[in-house]
């Protein structure tokens, strides 16, 4: 069977060969290092100790995955806490707008109103969906 004609890295101004489309090596690596110094840690996003322990309190008072129970599943156990509006709280910390960081705060602790439990599967489908993941843009 035929091989694949090699590809041009994407980076511009890069012009090496490679396999498969997208990026050679070195710039794959560069472009994560990007993307995880942009994304910032999970502490730096606020999920610390005590994000651990509402989460698990949460998850004990709220067992069972809700986008399963609407699409009527069976009962498949809750993994995940979800942020159904995102709360971007690393975003508001870094534009140091003490309102924006406010109320990003308020997003990210709101549980009664901006928590879901969530397997994590449907938790993956819809951030990817949020994020651009699987290929997607960003919506």
């Amino acid at each position: 069977m035929p091989r694949r004609a090699k590809s041009i890295c994407r980076q511009a101004g890069c012009g090496a060969l490679i396999e498969k489309p997208g990026h050679c090596e070195k710039h794959r690596k560069a472009n994560q290092v990007a993307s995880d110094d942009r994304r910032g840690t999970a502490h730096e996003r606020g999920y610390t100790s005590a994000w651990t322990k509402a989460r698990d309190s949460y998850l004990r008072s709220h067992p069972l995955c809700v986008h399963c129970k609407k699409e009527g599943r069976p009962a498949i156990a809750a993994q995940v806490v979800d942020h159904i509006i995102p709360h971007k709280l690393k975003q508001a910390i870094d534009s140091g707008d003490p309102a924006r960081i406010a109320a990003a705060r308020a997003r990210f602790w709101d549980s009664a109103g901006n928590w879901q439990p969530l397997c994590k599967h449907h938790h993956d489908k819809k951030t990817a969906a949020e994020d651009g993941g699987f290929g997607r843009r960003r919506t």
